[in-house]
């Protein structure tokens, strides 16, 4: 079997979520047999929702759209570095494995900061593989916020 990515529909989600004035990042749960199961941008603003992250937006997506609480064997792509809070959310509904793209030193829960997946208190830690179109990811923020300033 061969390996397929699915950032490009990532990185769809988070162009649209810039256009709605949101940080671009999206992300898209797969389930076993490759299919896109759920898709989200952030959507923190819109829903007035701290916690609308596009992990979260996807991850509930798919549980409800799936009819179950956890996603055992699932995928989850998304275009940045996750934070703690995600990254504790694809614990608990034990992603199997996390393709992310850009790095991010000053929020992220994966390689930086709270290194949610190597805590002992972690209940699930899936396999993790990063640097996915980190360069299209990077260039995407790094637009959305130089034209902020």
């Amino acid at each position: 079997m061969s390996f397929r990515s699915y950032m490009d529909i990532a990185l769809e989600e988070a162009r649209a979520a810039a256009l709605r004035g949101e940080v671009p990042v999206g992300a898209v749960v797969v389930s076993p047999d490759g299919a896109v199961v759920a898709r989200g941008g952030n959507r923190t603003r819109q829903d007035n929702d701290p916690t609308a992250h596009a992990e979260i937006v996807a991850l509930r997506q798919a549980c409800s759209t799936l009819g179950v609480e956890r996603l055992p064997g699932y995928d989850l792509y998304v275009t940045l570095e996750p934070c703690p809070m995600c990254a504790a959310a694809m614990s608990n509904a034990r992603i199997r494995r996390l393709y992310y793209g850009a790095q991010d030193p000053k929020s992220g829960g994966v390689a930086h900061g709270a290194k949610v997946f190597s805590h002992a208190q972690c209940h699930h830690v899936p396999e993790i593989y990063d640097g996915i179109a980190a360069a299209e990811a990077e260039a995407l923020l790094k637009d959305f916020f130089a034209a902020r300033r």
